[in-house]
């Protein structure tokens, strides 16, 4: 922040800011990275407003790990560690979307899928003989390592989500607000359901590539959540939740860039950070309210 003051008044180190700026695009590694990460960012922050919307953190964890167990299952066949993860967590998202549309029983039916999967992912993990290195990449994240072909892969993965997010959005936010009166008039609950969790499973596929499967929420869940608690508007706090999204992993990305630690911790940490600030931010002025009607009540 100093630097930026200090650039305001100085022409040659307002020069300087903008060439280290423009440094971090002279790589195609690094061009991908961020063109990548813009991709996963905007998927992870619409997607992650009715993951938060209609309580399924738990799901988007459990995606994450399910599609671990695909990668690792890849590895074993000798096909891309991404196939794998992509066709582990579709098809376990929509198993939990037709086994577990109602809340009461949503989480024990995502728990169940997920103890099974993650043995099959035990079993693949013994049954492969090398060093499984795309497979554990994936734990973590390896932005830096996104190909032309990766990047493509992601931008028809993302267009795709999209798409089909705008297209269910008003039936999908009227049964996630109310579930039974949107059944009693017509929606397709169990439908949408489905739908919902393999666009779901894709987003966290997405996201796996930018933040890995242990920090998958930084994404998926951190910005939407964030998000709800600052505006009661559905279309405000998706498009919130992507400018959120966004920022973290520009910034991430950007530290990364001239640090020797992975982009993945600096994404976590900036949003865990503006997620603490929020609630804070929100308390006291929770605070503020609450003395200000003791006052006028006086």
């Amino acid at each position: 922040m100093s630097d930026l003051v200090a650039a305001a008044g100085n022409p040659q180190l307002s020069w300087n800011l903008v060439q280290d700026v423009t440094q971090l695009f002279d790589y195609a590694f690094s061009r991908n990275a961020f063109a990548a990460g813009t991709i996963v960012a905007v998927v992870a922050g619409a997607v992650g407003y009715f993951v938060v919307l209609r309580g399924l953190a738990f799901a988007g964890h459990a995606l994450s790990h399910i599609g671990f167990a695909g990668a690792a299952g890849a590895v074993v066949v000798g096909v891309n560690a991404i196939s794998g993860l992509l066709l582990f967590t579709i098809a376990s998202g929509a198993t939990m979307g037709a086994l577990g549309h109602r809340i009461r029983n949503r989480d024990v039916v995502i728990g169940i899928v997920l103890a099974w999967v993650l043995g099959l992912g035990v079993l693949f993990i013994t049954l492969y003989s090398g060093y499984a290195t795309e497979a554990y990449s994936i734990l973590f994240g390896e932005i830096y390592g996104v190909t032309g072909n990766a990047l493509l892969i992601t931008l028809l993965a993302g267009v795709f989500t999209l798409a089909a997010l705008a297209l269910i959005y008003r039936p999908l936010l009227f049964s996630s607000i109310d579930e039974d009166v949107a059944e009693s008039r017509g929606v397709p609950v169990r439908l949408l359901s489905v739908g919902f969790m393999v666009l779901l499973a894709l987003a966290v596929s997405e996201a796996v590539q930018v933040v890995g499967v242990l920090l998958v929420f930084a994404l998926v869940v951190t910005p939407a959540a964030i998000a709800e608690r600052l505006t009661a508007r559905p279309a405000a706090g998706i498009a919130l939740a992507c400018v959120l999204a966004l920022v973290f992993t520009w910034l991430g990305l950007a530290i990364a860039y001239y640090s020797p630690h992975p982009p993945s911790f600096f994404i976590t940490t900036i949003a865990f950070a503006s997620y603490l600030s929020t609630r804070a931010w929100m308390w006291l002025r929770g605070r503020q309210r609450t003395g200000r009607r003791i006052l006028q009540a006086a």
